[in-house]
């Protein structure tokens, strides 16, 4: 099943869950200690989505630097989560989550294409680079693991389940990241290269 067949068939549930491991992954990791910010809002089953939404928010507002751009464009999005949780607004927001996780990957992706991030999602990844590739088999694994969790509805599926997706989020996180520190290393070393 395709990236955008999973998301329209996702109940609220998993359409919270995914679009949250989106923004999650374009974060930078915490540092040791320090608490990550969307990890209240995992896995929930709507009790309290309000106010673990404006909590989020408050501990995202505190962790991000202004100067990165993509956790500044995390913390816009999650400002945009709707406060009723129901599939039609969580699905408008997964759906906006996905693309931004695309639209980041594709920033630092190679080769430097043309494709839309909407066009790779529709094409799967053809034509599109291997950061953008990654992100979308990810996206895909997340909604199948979270499908088959609300099926099963059995708490240790469950458990299981939604230990695979934190475990998916942390490795993209990871990638992405190293991606970006090299591009920003790069630049450095050009700034610094004799005129």
């Amino acid at each position: 099943m395709s990236l955008t067949e999973l998301l329209a068939r996702a109940d609220a549930r998993g359409l919270a869950t995914s679009g949250l491991a989106c923004l999650d992954r374009c974060l930078p990791s915490p540092a040791p200690g320090e608490p990550e910010p969307l990890r209240p809002l995992r896995a929930t089953d709507g009790a309290d989505w309000a106010a673990r939404l404006d909590g989020a928010h408050a501990a995202l507002e505190a962790a991000v630097a202004d100067g990165d751009e993509a956790a500044v464009r995390v913390r816009a999005l999650l400002a945009e989560a709707p406060r009723e949780f129901a599939e039609g607004p969580l699905r408008e927001w997964a759906d906006a989550c996905s693309l931004l996780a695309l639209d980041i990957h594709r920033a630092y992706d190679a080769p430097d294409g043309a494709a839309t991030s909407d066009h790779c999602r529709a094409e799967e990844g053809a034509g599109c680079g291997p950061l953008v590739t990654g992100e979308l088999r990810r996206q895909t694994e997340i909604l199948e693991i979270l499908a088959g969790a609300a099926e099963t509805a059995g708490a240790p599926a469950a458990g299981t389940g939604m230990r695979r997706v934190v475990d998916l989020t942390t490795e993209g996180r990871r990638v992405l990241r190293a991606v970006m520190s090299r591009r920003a290393r790069g630049r450095r070393s050009g700034d610094l290269s004799p005129r």
